[in-house]
Protein backbone atom coordinates (compact mmCIF):
# COMPACT_ATOMS: atom_id res chain seq x y z
CA UNK A 1 0.00 0.00 0.00
CA UNK A 2 2.61 3.05 0.88
CA UNK A 3 5.08 1.50 -2.27
CA UNK A 4 2.01 2.82 -4.47
CA UNK A 5 1.68 6.14 -1.96
CA UNK A 6 5.52 6.47 -3.04
CA UNK A 7 5.65 5.35 -6.19
CA UNK A 8 2.98 7.96 -7.54
CA UNK A 9 4.60 10.91 -5.65
CA UNK A 10 7.57 9.99 -6.92
CA UNK A 11 5.77 10.37 -10.90
CA UNK A 12 4.30 13.29 -10.14
CA UNK A 13 7.33 14.88 -8.60
CA UNK A 14 9.56 13.87 -11.84
CA UNK A 15 6.77 15.17 -14.07
CA UNK A 16 6.89 18.53 -12.57
CA UNK A 17 10.87 18.44 -12.66
CA UNK A 18 10.50 17.49 -16.46
CA UNK A 19 8.37 20.53 -17.18
CA UNK A 20 10.71 22.70 -15.38
CA UNK A 21 13.89 21.09 -17.00
CA UNK A 22 12.44 21.80 -20.98
CA UNK A 23 10.93 25.13 -20.06
CA UNK A 24 14.55 25.79 -18.29
CA UNK A 25 16.07 24.34 -21.84
CA UNK A 26 13.70 26.21 -24.15
CA UNK A 27 14.42 29.27 -22.26
CA UNK A 28 18.27 28.93 -22.64
CA UNK A 29 17.81 28.27 -26.23
CA UNK A 30 15.60 31.41 -27.10
CA UNK A 31 18.12 33.15 -25.07
CA UNK A 32 21.02 32.16 -26.34
CA UNK A 33 19.85 32.70 -30.21
CA UNK A 34 18.59 36.80 -28.81
CA UNK A 35 22.49 37.32 -27.35
CA UNK A 36 24.02 36.18 -30.64
CA UNK A 37 21.70 38.26 -33.13
CA UNK A 38 22.02 40.84 -31.00
CA UNK A 39 25.95 40.28 -30.70
CA UNK A 40 25.60 40.52 -34.64
CA UNK A 41 23.82 43.48 -34.80
CA UNK A 42 25.89 45.56 -32.22
CA UNK A 43 29.22 44.30 -34.09
CA UNK A 44 27.64 45.45 -37.11
CA UNK A 45 26.81 49.09 -35.55
CA UNK A 46 30.31 49.11 -34.57
CA UNK A 47 31.56 48.62 -38.39
CA UNK A 48 29.12 50.83 -39.69
CA UNK A 49 30.94 53.69 -37.01
CA UNK A 50 34.45 52.49 -37.98
CA UNK A 51 33.96 53.03 -41.44
CA UNK A 52 32.36 56.67 -40.87
CA UNK A 53 35.43 57.32 -39.19
CA UNK A 54 37.85 56.14 -41.43
CA UNK A 55 36.20 57.60 -44.09
CA UNK A 56 36.00 61.07 -42.96
CA UNK A 57 39.79 61.02 -42.19
CA UNK A 58 40.74 59.50 -45.37
CA UNK A 59 38.15 62.62 -47.33
CA UNK A 60 40.31 65.08 -44.37
CA UNK A 61 43.52 64.27 -45.72
CA UNK A 62 42.96 63.79 -49.53
CA UNK A 63 41.16 67.91 -48.85
CA UNK A 64 44.46 69.05 -46.88
CA UNK A 65 46.18 67.97 -50.19
CA UNK A 66 44.04 69.56 -52.07
CA UNK A 67 43.75 73.22 -50.49
CA UNK A 68 47.26 73.36 -48.68
CA UNK A 69 49.31 71.98 -51.58
CA UNK A 70 50.86 69.46 -48.99
CA UNK A 71 51.59 65.88 -50.88
CA UNK A 72 49.78 63.05 -48.68
CA UNK A 73 51.25 60.33 -47.20
CA UNK A 74 50.36 57.11 -49.79
CA UNK A 75 51.18 54.98 -47.16
CA UNK A 76 48.28 56.36 -44.91
CA UNK A 77 46.47 56.81 -47.96
CA UNK A 78 46.21 52.71 -48.74
CA UNK A 79 46.09 51.86 -45.24
CA UNK A 80 42.44 53.96 -44.66
CA UNK A 81 41.37 52.46 -48.07
CA UNK A 82 42.38 49.02 -46.85
CA UNK A 83 40.68 49.64 -43.83
CA UNK A 84 37.69 50.62 -45.33
CA UNK A 85 37.82 47.48 -47.57
CA UNK A 86 38.03 45.65 -44.32
CA UNK A 87 35.16 47.67 -42.65
CA UNK A 88 32.53 46.80 -45.72
CA UNK A 89 33.77 43.17 -46.30
CA UNK A 90 32.63 42.76 -42.33
CA UNK A 91 29.30 44.72 -42.63
CA UNK A 92 28.63 42.64 -45.93
CA UNK A 93 29.58 39.07 -43.67
CA UNK A 94 27.80 40.00 -40.78
CA UNK A 95 24.69 41.64 -42.80
CA UNK A 96 24.16 38.20 -44.41
CA UNK A 97 24.02 36.29 -40.43
CA UNK A 98 21.95 39.12 -39.22
CA UNK A 99 19.75 37.94 -42.59
CA UNK A 100 19.63 34.17 -41.53
CA UNK A 101 19.21 34.83 -37.60
CA UNK A 102 16.22 37.36 -38.16
CA UNK A 103 14.81 37.28 -41.46
CA UNK A 104 14.69 39.06 -45.12
CA UNK A 105 11.80 41.06 -44.18
CA UNK A 106 13.53 42.31 -40.47
CA UNK A 107 16.71 43.36 -42.95
CA UNK A 108 15.29 44.67 -46.06
CA UNK A 109 17.56 46.54 -47.60
CA UNK A 110 20.37 46.55 -45.91
CA UNK A 111 22.69 44.49 -48.12
CA UNK A 112 21.47 47.04 -51.01
CA UNK A 113 22.57 50.04 -49.15
CA UNK A 114 26.15 48.62 -48.13
CA UNK A 115 26.39 48.39 -52.26
CA UNK A 116 25.65 51.55 -52.59
CA UNK A 117 27.31 53.00 -49.59
CA UNK A 118 30.71 51.47 -50.97
CA UNK A 119 30.19 52.64 -54.33
CA UNK A 120 29.74 56.59 -52.91
CA UNK A 121 33.08 55.87 -51.27
CA UNK A 122 34.44 54.95 -54.29
CA UNK A 123 33.19 57.39 -56.40
CA UNK A 124 33.84 60.43 -53.79
CA UNK A 125 37.81 58.61 -53.86
CA UNK A 126 37.39 59.17 -57.45
CA UNK A 127 36.83 62.65 -57.18
CA UNK A 128 39.23 63.86 -55.02
CA UNK A 129 41.88 61.82 -57.14
CA UNK A 130 40.63 63.45 -60.81
CA UNK A 131 40.63 67.47 -59.10
CA UNK A 132 44.84 66.24 -57.60
CA UNK A 133 45.37 65.48 -60.89
CA UNK A 134 43.89 68.05 -62.75
CA UNK A 135 46.17 70.77 -60.48
CA UNK A 136 47.46 72.05 -63.72
CA UNK A 137 44.01 73.80 -64.57
CA UNK A 138 42.36 77.16 -63.55
CA UNK A 139 41.93 77.32 -59.77
CA UNK A 140 38.89 78.65 -59.70
CA UNK A 141 37.30 76.04 -61.43
CA UNK A 142 39.36 73.05 -59.12
CA UNK A 143 38.20 75.12 -56.22
CA UNK A 144 34.23 74.42 -57.37
CA UNK A 145 34.94 71.44 -57.91
CA UNK A 146 36.10 70.59 -54.57
CA UNK A 147 33.68 72.53 -53.05
CA UNK A 148 30.84 70.65 -54.60
CA UNK A 149 32.76 67.73 -53.54
CA UNK A 150 32.75 68.59 -50.36
CA UNK A 151 29.00 70.42 -50.13
CA UNK A 152 27.46 67.53 -52.17
CA UNK A 153 28.84 64.27 -51.98
CA UNK A 154 30.34 64.43 -48.65
CA UNK A 155 28.31 66.65 -46.12
CA UNK A 156 25.11 65.52 -47.88
CA UNK A 157 25.10 61.98 -49.78
CA UNK A 158 27.59 60.29 -47.72
CA UNK A 159 26.30 61.81 -44.67
CA UNK A 160 23.26 60.84 -44.89
CA UNK A 161 24.50 57.24 -46.23
CA UNK A 162 26.18 56.90 -43.16
CA UNK A 163 23.53 58.10 -40.98
CA UNK A 164 20.57 56.32 -42.50
CA UNK A 165 22.95 52.76 -42.39
CA UNK A 166 23.43 53.75 -38.67
CA UNK A 167 19.78 54.57 -38.19
CA UNK A 168 18.65 51.59 -39.34
CA UNK A 169 21.19 49.22 -37.82
CA UNK A 170 20.37 51.10 -34.56
CA UNK A 171 16.63 50.13 -34.95
CA UNK A 172 17.72 46.31 -35.37
CA UNK A 173 19.97 46.30 -31.96
CA UNK A 174 16.49 48.15 -30.44
CA UNK A 175 14.21 45.50 -31.81
CA UNK A 176 16.31 42.82 -30.44
CA UNK A 177 16.70 44.08 -27.27
CA UNK A 178 12.64 44.38 -26.99
CA UNK A 179 12.49 40.52 -27.93
CA UNK A 180 15.10 39.82 -25.12
CA UNK A 181 13.41 41.57 -22.63
CA UNK A 182 10.14 40.17 -23.84
CA UNK A 183 11.50 37.27 -23.89
CA UNK A 184 12.90 37.56 -19.77
CA UNK A 185 9.58 38.86 -18.90
CA UNK A 186 8.04 35.87 -20.67
CA UNK A 187 10.03 34.11 -18.68
CA UNK A 188 9.99 35.25 -15.35
CA UNK A 189 6.02 35.13 -15.42
CA UNK A 190 6.18 31.52 -16.95
CA UNK A 191 7.89 30.65 -13.66
CA UNK A 192 5.75 32.47 -11.40
CA UNK A 193 2.69 30.86 -12.83
CA UNK A 194 4.47 27.76 -12.50
CA UNK A 195 5.04 28.50 -9.07
CA UNK A 196 2.16 29.13 -8.03
CA UNK A 197 0.51 26.17 -9.31
CA UNK A 198 3.18 23.50 -8.52
CA UNK A 199 4.54 24.91 -5.21
CA UNK A 200 1.26 24.32 -3.81
CA UNK A 201 0.94 20.66 -5.39
CA UNK A 202 4.01 19.54 -4.18
CA UNK A 203 2.74 20.84 -0.58
CA UNK A 204 -0.51 19.40 -0.72
CA UNK A 205 1.35 16.09 -2.03
CA UNK A 206 3.77 16.11 0.75
CA UNK A 207 1.05 16.77 3.37
CA UNK A 208 -0.68 13.86 2.21
CA UNK A 209 1.88 11.30 1.71
CA UNK A 210 3.71 12.36 5.75
CA UNK A 211 -0.45 11.80 6.85
CA UNK A 212 -0.30 8.66 5.14
CA UNK A 213 2.88 7.53 7.37
CA UNK A 214 2.61 9.31 10.11
CA UNK A 215 0.24 7.01 12.47
CA UNK A 216 2.21 3.96 12.41
CA UNK A 217 5.40 5.76 12.95
CA UNK A 218 3.94 7.90 15.44
CA UNK A 219 2.81 4.41 17.02
CA UNK A 220 6.19 3.22 16.80
CA UNK A 221 7.98 6.20 18.56
CA UNK A 222 5.22 6.01 21.09
CA UNK A 223 5.95 2.65 21.99
CA UNK A 224 9.85 2.96 21.89
CA UNK A 225 8.88 5.92 24.54
CA UNK A 226 6.97 3.99 26.51
CA UNK A 227 9.62 0.72 26.68
CA UNK A 228 12.36 3.65 27.07
CA UNK A 229 10.23 4.65 30.43
CA UNK A 230 10.35 0.76 31.69
CA UNK A 231 6.66 -0.07 31.00
CA UNK A 232 6.80 -3.34 28.94
CA UNK A 233 3.00 -4.48 28.75
CA UNK A 234 2.58 -4.67 24.88
CA UNK A 235 3.43 -1.25 23.98
CA UNK A 236 2.09 -1.45 20.33
CA UNK A 237 -1.73 -2.63 20.86
CA UNK A 238 -3.01 -1.66 17.39
CA UNK A 239 -3.35 -3.55 14.50
CA UNK A 240 -1.22 -1.79 11.16
CA UNK A 241 -1.03 -2.01 7.58
CA UNK A 242 0.99 -5.12 6.37
CA UNK A 243 4.43 -2.86 6.11
CA UNK A 244 4.45 -2.39 9.77
CA UNK A 245 2.52 -5.28 11.66
CA UNK A 246 5.52 -7.48 11.35
CA UNK A 247 8.31 -4.50 13.27
CA UNK A 248 5.16 -4.14 15.64
CA UNK A 249 5.02 -7.71 16.98
CA UNK A 250 9.18 -7.35 16.44
CA UNK A 251 9.26 -4.58 19.36
CA UNK A 252 6.58 -6.15 21.30
CA UNK A 253 8.74 -9.18 21.71
CA UNK A 254 11.48 -7.10 22.59
CA UNK A 255 9.49 -5.49 25.39
CA UNK A 256 8.86 -8.45 26.78
CA UNK A 257 12.05 -9.67 26.63
CA UNK A 258 13.46 -6.23 28.03
CA UNK A 259 10.80 -6.69 31.04
CA UNK A 260 12.30 -10.12 31.48
CA UNK A 261 15.75 -9.49 31.69
CA UNK A 262 15.67 -5.89 33.45
CA UNK A 263 14.12 -8.12 36.39
CA UNK A 264 16.69 -10.49 36.52
CA UNK A 265 19.66 -7.96 35.99
CA UNK A 266 17.80 -5.81 39.32
CA UNK A 267 18.06 -9.00 41.41
CA UNK A 268 21.24 -9.54 40.50
CA UNK A 269 22.58 -6.05 40.87
CA UNK A 270 21.41 -5.71 44.56
CA UNK A 271 23.04 -9.06 45.42
CA UNK A 272 26.15 -7.92 43.54
CA UNK A 273 26.43 -4.26 45.49
CA UNK A 274 26.00 -6.12 49.02
CA UNK A 275 28.71 -7.98 48.27
CA UNK A 276 30.97 -5.43 46.87
CA UNK A 277 30.09 -2.80 49.19
CA UNK A 278 30.59 -4.72 52.03
CA UNK A 279 34.07 -6.40 50.79
CA UNK A 280 35.05 -2.57 49.86
CA UNK A 281 34.68 -1.69 53.03
CA UNK A 282 36.33 -4.23 54.68
CA UNK A 283 39.02 -4.10 52.31
CA UNK A 284 39.61 -0.05 52.67
CA UNK A 285 39.73 0.13 55.82
CA UNK A 286 42.33 -2.83 56.25
CA UNK A 287 44.60 -1.30 53.28
CA UNK A 288 44.51 2.02 55.11
CA UNK A 289 44.85 0.76 58.57
CA UNK A 290 48.30 -1.00 57.14
CA UNK A 291 49.36 1.64 54.90
CA UNK A 292 49.33 4.03 58.01
CA UNK A 293 51.09 1.37 60.11
CA UNK A 294 53.67 1.33 57.19
CA UNK A 295 54.61 4.25 56.54
CA UNK A 296 54.24 4.96 60.19
CA UNK A 297 57.17 2.19 60.52
CA UNK A 298 59.05 3.14 58.15
CA UNK A 299 59.09 6.55 58.74
CA UNK A 300 60.16 5.95 62.18
CA UNK A 301 62.80 3.32 61.47
CA UNK A 302 64.60 5.58 58.31
CA UNK A 303 64.19 7.92 61.30
CA UNK A 304 65.85 7.12 64.30
CA UNK A 305 68.28 4.57 62.33
CA UNK A 306 69.62 8.47 60.88
CA UNK A 307 69.63 9.87 64.43
CA UNK A 308 71.08 7.32 66.58
CA UNK A 309 74.25 6.49 64.32
CA UNK A 310 76.18 9.85 65.57
CA UNK A 311 75.94 9.68 69.51
CA UNK A 312 75.86 5.66 69.04
CA UNK A 313 79.06 6.02 66.90
CA UNK A 314 80.48 8.54 69.94
CA UNK A 315 79.62 6.26 72.91
CA UNK A 316 82.22 3.38 70.86
CA UNK A 317 84.35 5.09 69.67
CA UNK A 318 84.78 6.86 73.22
CA UNK A 319 84.35 3.16 75.10
CA UNK A 320 87.16 1.76 72.58
CA UNK A 321 89.64 4.15 72.83
CA UNK A 322 89.14 4.39 76.87
CA UNK A 323 89.74 0.54 76.63
CA UNK A 324 92.71 0.35 74.35
CA UNK A 325 94.97 2.73 77.28
CA UNK A 326 96.52 0.39 79.28
CA UNK A 327 97.77 2.68 81.80
CA UNK A 328 94.08 5.74 82.26
CA UNK A 329 94.08 7.82 85.08
CA UNK A 330 90.95 8.43 86.98
CA UNK A 331 90.08 11.74 85.77
CA UNK A 332 90.28 10.00 81.98
CA UNK A 333 87.49 7.66 82.95
CA UNK A 334 85.50 10.83 84.38
CA UNK A 335 86.10 12.52 80.87
CA UNK A 336 84.91 9.35 79.31
CA UNK A 337 81.95 8.59 80.57
CA UNK A 338 81.01 12.21 81.08
CA UNK A 339 81.12 12.10 76.90
CA UNK A 340 79.04 8.50 77.10
CA UNK A 341 76.37 10.08 79.62
CA UNK A 342 76.00 13.27 77.63
CA UNK A 343 75.23 11.05 74.48
CA UNK A 344 73.16 8.90 76.24
CA UNK A 345 70.96 11.56 77.31
CA UNK A 346 71.28 13.05 74.18
CA UNK A 347 69.96 9.79 73.02
CA UNK A 348 66.96 10.03 75.35
CA UNK A 349 65.99 13.16 74.49
CA UNK A 350 65.62 12.09 70.73
CA UNK A 351 63.72 8.71 71.59
CA UNK A 352 61.32 11.28 73.88
CA UNK A 353 61.20 13.68 70.84
CA UNK A 354 60.40 10.71 68.49
CA UNK A 355 57.65 9.16 70.75
CA UNK A 356 56.04 12.48 70.91
CA UNK A 357 55.96 13.02 67.07
CA UNK A 358 54.43 9.36 66.76
CA UNK A 359 51.62 9.76 69.33
CA UNK A 360 50.79 13.20 67.96
CA UNK A 361 50.53 11.53 64.39
CA UNK A 362 48.49 8.46 65.58
CA UNK A 363 46.11 11.19 67.53
CA UNK A 364 47.43 9.35 70.84
CA UNK A 365 49.02 12.19 72.17
CA UNK A 366 48.15 13.55 76.14
CA UNK A 367 47.45 16.99 76.47
CA UNK A 368 45.90 18.06 80.58
CA UNK A 369 43.74 20.61 79.28
CA UNK A 370 42.57 23.46 81.37
CA UNK A 371 41.43 27.17 81.21
CA UNK A 372 44.58 29.25 81.23
CA UNK A 373 45.36 33.00 80.81
CA UNK A 374 47.89 33.19 77.78
CA UNK A 375 49.88 36.24 79.56
CA UNK A 376 51.53 34.42 82.24
CA UNK A 377 52.72 31.50 80.35
CA UNK A 378 54.20 33.81 77.82
CA UNK A 379 55.58 35.76 80.42
CA UNK A 380 57.10 32.56 82.38
CA UNK A 381 59.07 31.72 79.31
CA UNK A 382 60.52 34.87 78.41
CA UNK A 383 62.02 35.48 81.64
CA UNK A 384 63.35 32.20 81.79
CA UNK A 385 65.32 32.79 78.28
CA UNK A 386 66.77 36.41 79.70
CA UNK A 387 68.38 34.14 82.38
CA UNK A 388 69.56 31.54 79.54
CA UNK A 389 70.74 34.29 77.52
CA UNK A 390 71.47 37.74 79.59
CA UNK A 391 73.06 38.84 76.49
CA UNK A 392 70.39 38.37 74.15
CA UNK A 393 67.82 41.42 74.07
CA UNK A 394 64.52 39.71 74.11
CA UNK A 395 61.29 42.51 74.11
CA UNK A 396 58.04 41.48 74.86
CA UNK A 397 54.61 43.11 74.17
CA UNK A 398 51.42 42.20 75.36
CA UNK A 399 48.67 44.58 75.20
CA UNK A 400 46.57 45.28 78.13
CA UNK A 401 43.08 43.87 76.39
CA UNK A 402 45.06 40.24 76.10
CA UNK A 403 45.84 39.76 79.82
CA UNK A 404 42.72 38.68 80.44
CA UNK A 405 42.58 36.04 77.51
CA UNK A 406 42.29 32.46 78.28
CA UNK A 407 42.92 29.38 76.36
CA UNK A 408 42.11 25.62 76.98
CA UNK A 409 45.28 24.67 76.87
CA UNK A 410 48.00 22.09 78.03
CA UNK A 411 50.55 24.60 79.45
CA UNK A 412 53.76 22.25 79.97
CA UNK A 413 53.26 21.79 76.06
CA UNK A 414 52.78 25.16 74.65
CA UNK A 415 55.76 26.41 77.06
CA UNK A 416 57.65 23.38 75.27
CA UNK A 417 56.75 25.16 71.83
CA UNK A 418 57.75 28.79 73.14
CA UNK A 419 60.80 27.01 74.35
CA UNK A 420 61.44 25.47 71.27
CA UNK A 421 60.68 29.03 68.96
CA UNK A 422 63.14 30.92 71.13
CA UNK A 423 65.44 28.96 71.19
CA UNK A 424 65.56 28.52 67.52
CA UNK A 425 65.83 32.34 67.29
CA UNK A 426 68.36 32.36 69.69
CA UNK A 427 70.54 30.19 67.33
CA UNK A 428 70.10 31.69 63.94
CA UNK A 429 70.28 35.87 64.92
CA UNK A 430 73.55 37.56 65.05
CA UNK A 431 74.98 38.53 68.65
CA UNK A 432 73.22 41.23 69.90
CA UNK A 433 70.25 41.01 67.78
CA UNK A 434 67.25 41.19 69.50
CA UNK A 435 64.40 38.89 69.52
CA UNK A 436 60.64 39.97 69.83
CA UNK A 437 57.70 38.15 71.51
CA UNK A 438 53.68 39.39 71.10
CA UNK A 439 50.50 38.49 71.49
CA UNK A 440 47.19 39.60 70.49
CA UNK A 441 43.65 38.24 70.19
CA UNK A 442 40.40 38.66 67.74
CA UNK A 443 37.31 37.03 68.15
CA UNK A 444 37.85 33.40 67.94
CA UNK A 445 41.57 32.77 68.53
CA UNK A 446 44.56 33.79 70.38
CA UNK A 447 48.09 34.54 68.88
CA UNK A 448 51.54 34.45 70.17
CA UNK A 449 54.78 35.88 67.69
CA UNK A 450 58.47 34.97 68.14
CA UNK A 451 60.43 37.75 65.60
CA UNK A 452 63.95 37.93 64.96
CA UNK A 453 66.32 39.56 63.06
CA UNK A 454 68.38 36.73 61.51
CA UNK A 455 69.49 35.60 58.06
CA UNK A 456 66.15 34.45 57.26
CA UNK A 457 64.97 31.39 55.63
CA UNK A 458 64.59 30.96 52.04
CA UNK A 459 61.40 30.00 50.42
CA UNK A 460 62.71 26.16 49.37
CA UNK A 461 63.26 25.65 53.31
CA UNK A 462 60.01 27.26 53.99
CA UNK A 463 58.43 24.53 52.25
CA UNK A 464 59.74 22.40 54.24
CA UNK A 465 60.72 23.37 57.57
CA UNK A 466 57.90 21.61 59.49
CA UNK A 467 59.53 18.16 58.66
CA UNK A 468 61.06 15.71 60.60
CA UNK A 469 64.97 15.94 60.58
CA UNK A 470 65.03 19.13 58.12
CA UNK A 471 67.73 21.76 59.17
CA UNK A 472 68.36 25.20 58.10
CA UNK A 473 70.90 25.03 55.30
CA UNK A 474 73.84 27.37 57.22
CA UNK A 475 73.46 25.56 60.41
CA UNK A 476 73.89 21.77 61.02
CA UNK A 477 72.97 22.10 65.16
CA UNK A 478 69.84 19.87 66.92
CA UNK A 479 68.58 16.95 64.83
CA UNK A 480 65.54 19.24 63.06
CA UNK A 481 62.41 17.98 65.27
CA UNK A 482 61.86 20.61 67.44
CA UNK A 483 59.61 22.59 64.29
CA UNK A 484 57.72 19.66 63.58
CA UNK A 485 57.38 18.75 67.41
CA UNK A 486 55.77 22.49 67.89
CA UNK A 487 53.85 21.93 64.65
CA UNK A 488 52.45 18.82 66.38
CA UNK A 489 51.89 20.56 69.98
CA UNK A 490 49.79 23.14 68.24
CA UNK A 491 47.69 21.24 65.79
CA UNK A 492 46.72 18.63 69.17
CA UNK A 493 44.88 21.90 70.26
CA UNK A 494 43.37 22.71 67.34
CA UNK A 495 45.32 25.63 66.93
CA UNK A 496 48.16 26.35 63.95
CA UNK A 497 51.47 27.48 63.47
CA UNK A 498 52.74 29.38 60.32
CA UNK A 499 56.03 31.20 59.24
CA UNK A 500 56.76 34.27 56.98
CA UNK A 501 60.44 35.00 56.84
CA UNK A 502 62.62 37.45 53.99
CA UNK A 503 66.23 36.75 53.80
CA UNK A 504 68.49 38.74 55.18
CA UNK A 505 65.22 40.22 57.69
CA UNK A 506 64.62 37.49 59.79
CA UNK A 507 61.31 35.37 60.36
CA UNK A 508 58.49 35.42 62.21
CA UNK A 509 56.76 32.33 63.55
CA UNK A 510 53.11 32.83 64.81
CA UNK A 511 50.74 30.32 67.11
CA UNK A 512 47.37 30.46 66.87
CA UNK A 513 45.13 28.68 69.43
CA UNK A 514 41.37 28.83 69.83
CA UNK A 515 39.81 30.84 72.52
CA UNK A 516 37.39 29.44 75.35
CA UNK A 517 33.88 28.96 74.22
Amino acid sequence: MYKKKLFFFGLGTSFILLIALASTAISAHLTRQNLEQSTIAQSLLSEHQQLSNTSYRLFKQLTDEIIFGENANQANVRKKRTKIKTAITNIRRLELLQREALGEESTIGTIEDTDELEALINNIINKFEKIVDNKNSVPIAQKQDLRSLLEESIDNEFREAINAAESRQGKVVASINARINALNTAIVWFTLILGVLVVPLIGYACYWLFHQLYQPLALIQGATNTIANGNYREPISATLDSEFQQLAMSINQLAKRLQEHEQYEAKSRKELEFQVEQRTSELTQANFQLTKIDSRRRQFIADVSHELRTPLTIIRGEAQVTLRVKSISENEYKDTLNVILNQAINLSHLVDSLLLLTRAEMTQLHLSLASTPIEPIVVSEVHKWRKLCPKRNILLEIPSDTKQVKVRIDAQRIEQVLSILLDNSNKYSASGASINVSTWHDSEHAYISVSDLGQGISGAEIENIFERFVRFSKHNEGVGLGLPIAKAIVEAHKGNITVSSKQGEGSTFTISLPLEK
